[in-house]
């Protein structure tokens, strides 16, 4: 009997960029199913690139990945470039950027007036790996230490308040705004839409504390989701909540579903919401937004919230720029990583 030719094995391509330097990470625990690596990092800072009116120029991300495991974010799509295709990595697997003070020093160099950052788009840094490695913390201190920067923060975790006095150091010299997402009161809801994420009186909490430190914080309802948290009377509940908690402004967008996030969220739907899932099969059927009459909906109604409760519309800085921050950009969840 002839013998089979052999023919060698396909080489899988060496990893290259952010995959390699992620499979070249040193484990650093694990915990609640969750993994933490170290990521070096050449750069803290990340330019925005968009066709969209951003309000922010850079954008600082201190971890890859984000543990609160929120079933709709946009970001999943950034563990793909690190070679990872299952979208549940994103929340298993997070990445602590080493060195992030050191690298901000110098990145700053590079930031002229007038450019905006913003921490905070594709990760949450106040999600529990905060707690022990405190990247965020650094990167405030470093904000201390300058002064004519404009920053604002985003974030659904009242470990916030961990960082008062330091944000007032901040506020002192720099530009701040605070935005705490709260896109619901029901605790059971939160719970099964932002299974680890802290509970969402909690985070009112934080706004409250923030509010009475005199600081510049808000409260970002997005995104708002179709059938689950857009009915007039939750969202009027949040609105009330921010501005009883001394919120200077609220806004609130529709939900923006990458296919990344769509292929996790999706299913999230079936087993959750069964009722809805053909609805939202047919509104994201081959587009990441709803059409903008559904937008116009929520803006009018938030327009309309705002007014009776006596809350700004999401300009951290009062009449300085009406259009400056962060209504579009934020409430459209847009790729910044």
């Amino acid at each position: 009997m002839a013998s089979l030719p052999l023919f060698p094995l396909p080489q899988k391509s060496p990893l290259v960029g952010i995959a390699r330097l992620a499979s070249e990470g040193e484990s650093l625990r694990e915990g609640h199913n969750v993994e933490y690596f170290t990521l070096p990092a050449m750069s803290l800072l990340n330019r925005c690139v968009s066709n969209r009116n951003l309000p922010f120029t850079w954008t600082i991300n201190p971890y890859r990945g984000c543990e609160f495991a929120c079933k709709h974010f946009y970001a999943r799509y950034t563990h793909e470039f690190m070679e990872m295709r299952d979208g549940a990595e994103f929340e298993q697997k997070i990445y602590v950027k080493q060195h992030a003070a050191d690298l901000l020093r110098h990145d700053l160099r590079r930031v002229k007036p007038g450019e905006a950052i913003a921490l905070g788009t594709a990760t949450d840094p106040y999600q529990p790996a905060e707690r022990r490695y405190e990247i965020t913390r650094g990167i405030l201190e470093e904000f201390a230490r300058r002064r004519g920067f404009e920053l604002g923060i985003v974030t659904k975790s009242n470990l916030i308040v961990r960082d008062v006095d330091l944000l007032r150091e901040v506020a002192q010299n720099n530009v701040l705004s605070i935005h705490v997402t709260v896109t619901t009161l029901n605790v059971e809801l939160a719970r099964i839409l932002e299974p680890r994420a802290p509970r969402p009186d909690l985070r009112m909490e934080a706004v409250r504390q923030l509010s009475q430190a005199g600081l510049n914080v808000g409260v970002s309802s997005s995104p708002v989701l179709p059938g689950i948290t857009d009915s007039p009377a939750d969202l009027e509940a949040v609105v009330k909540a921010a501005a009883t908690a001394g919120a200077r402004h609220i806004f609130a967008g529709a939900l923006f579903l990458k296919p990344c996030s769509a292929a996790v969220f999706l299913p999230f739907i079936e087993q959750h919401f069964p009722h809805l899932v053909e609805n939202y099969r047919e509104r994201y059927h081959d587009r990441s937004f709803l059409p903008p009459s559904y937008g116009k909906r929520i803006e009018q109604l938030i327009a309309r919230l705002r007014q009776k409760y006596g809350i700004g519309r999401g300009d951290p800085r009062g009449a300085i720029s009406a259009n400056k921050w962060p209504v579009q950009a934020l409430d459209e969840q847009l790729a910044l990583f």
